[in-house]
């Protein structure tokens, strides 16, 4: 009966595609199986007795608990108006460069992902502040919302990146089980600081990557970007570069230096982060109580959505596993011609395209529990296929028709720029992000020299 497992898969799916709550359809759809396939006596409800423990373990994970600390520093950073500070004063320096706004925009990605780790607050943040100034200032439009999406998606894969904190809690759960089931009871764990490590290197290059892609464009195509505009350097500008800069690259610091140094775990951090991002904005003196309310409800929204959705998650995981779903994947992965290259390749493929349709959460909560103790057991690092599905996951997001980073821009983007226009303004971004893969494919030290060389050497 393992063909009611896949089953199960595709009805998920599809009632997702639906619209229904994430969590209602994967807790809700998985007890009726459960109950059908047990009046068929092909699952034992027994299975669903260790629900209690698997949420107990949900709410007691000090791991999950940077979720809500990460988001409401991101939101207090978001409505304290550092976004705005930054973008300003980056582009009034840079404009001495032709494409000056379109490099400051894609510094000012990399700064707010590395502070604030949420996509789509980025992506709208960017598209309401720098997208009619480029359009003013005679960008072509498909450079200037391909540089915003693509700036935007990068909170995907620069730490302290709200998925690489849900991955890393999976993928060190699947290392466990991976290395139980080859008969290793005491494996050296996996943490989120590891994959925050793993990721950093390859987020640094991805960004150098889209500033060589624009000042390549600047002489290949030079009328898709204004002429360098003089501007002096005055000291009053060169104050306001240090009173916008330098705070939001401390906290940054102070953050991610304190996780990759070994100081603190990241639920400290994400917590001296929150408490950071409340100074920085009273200092600016932005921090009203009308925003700390937003801030709050809105971290409270989202904390609520995502700890619900790992609870359906815990439903369905465990009616998969108990009609046999497991062991026809692993079953299906082994028989692939190719060993772990193949294997590798397939899963990365069928994560690429559920990334149009599913929220990464329930992408990391539903289809990697699945997939990745068996690629683990394949001999592939933990460490390098957490980053690898980052990296994807990430290009999903920016890839059309349904990347999620362009619903996000077309909703905030003036009415003369074409969907077309931002659909293409996005592929030579995707090039980079696909190039980037292979690069960590060819090179997967990239991704292991860091945290080996931090932690374990």
């Amino acid at each position: 009966m393992e063909w009611l497992a896949l089953l199960l898969f595709a009805v998920v799916f599809a009632v997702l595609l639906s619209g229904y709550p994430v969590a209602f359809v994967l807790g809700g759809v998985s007890l009726l199986f459960a109950l059908a396939a047990t009046a068929f006596g092909a699952f034992d409800m027994a299975f669903l007795n260790s629900i209690p423990s698997r949420i107990w373990g949900i709410m007691s994970n000090e791991t999950l608990l940077a979720v809500p600390l990460f988001v409401l520093m991101g939101l207090i950073l978001e409505k304290s108006r550092v976004s705005d500070d930054l973008l300003t004063t980056l582009s009034e320096v840079m404009s001495n460069v032709r494409g000056g706004l379109a490099l400051a925009v894609i510094l000012v990605g990399m700064l707010l992902a590395a502070s604030t780790g949420i996509v789509g607050a980025t992506v709208i943040t960017m598209g309401v502040l720098a997208l009619p100034t480029m359009l003013r200032q005679g960008y072509d439009a498909r450079l200037a919302t391909g540089v915003i999406t693509a700036s935007g998606t990068l909170g995907q894969i620069i730490p302290p990146s709200i998925v690489l904190i849900l991955l890393g809690d999976v993928i060190s759960n699947a290392w466990q089980q991976a290395q139980l089931a080859q008969g290793n009871f005491a494996p050296e764990p996996v943490s989120v600081g590891d994959l925050f490590a793993g990721a950093f290197i390859p987020g640094l290059l991805l960004v150098g990557l889209y500033i060589a892609y624009v000042v390549v464009v600047s002489f290949v195509r030079p009328q898709w970007l204004p002429a360098r505009h003089r501007t002096e350097i005055t000291p009053a500008l060169l104050r306001r570069v240090v009173t916008s800069l330098i705070p939001p690259l401390a906290l940054i610091v102070l953050v991610l230096g304190s996780i990759l140094a070994g100081y603190a775990t990241p639920t400290e951090s994400a917590a001296v982060g929150a408490v950071g991002a409340l100074a920085l904005a009273a200092l600016k003196r932005q921090l009203t109580f009308a925003r700390l309310r937003a801030a709050v409800q809105d971290t409270l929204t989202t904390t609520s959505m995502i700890f619900v959705i790992f609870i359906g998650a815990a439903f369905f995981s465990l009616v998969f596993r108990g009609l046999g779903g497991d062991d026809v994947v692993r079953e299906w992965l082994h028989q692939l011609p190719g060993g772990a290259f193949t294997a590798m390749l397939l899963v990365l493929a069928v994560l690429f395209v559920l990334g149009f349709f599913l929220d990464f959460i329930e992408i990391t909560y539903v289809v990697i529990p699945i997939v990745a103790p068996i690629l683990l057991m394949m001999g592939l690092d933990p460490i390098w296929l957490g980053v690898m599905i980052a990296m994807v996951l990430q290009t999903s997001f920016l890839t059309p028709p349904f990347g999620f980073a362009l619903f996000y821009l077309r909703g905030v983007a003036p009415k003369e720029v074409e969907t077309a226009d931002i659909y293409r303004g996005a592929v030579p971004f995707i090039g980079l992000q696909l190039l980037m893969l292979v690069i960590l494919a060819l090179w997967p030290q990239l991704v292991t020299w860091l945290p080996d060389w931090l932690y374990h050497g």
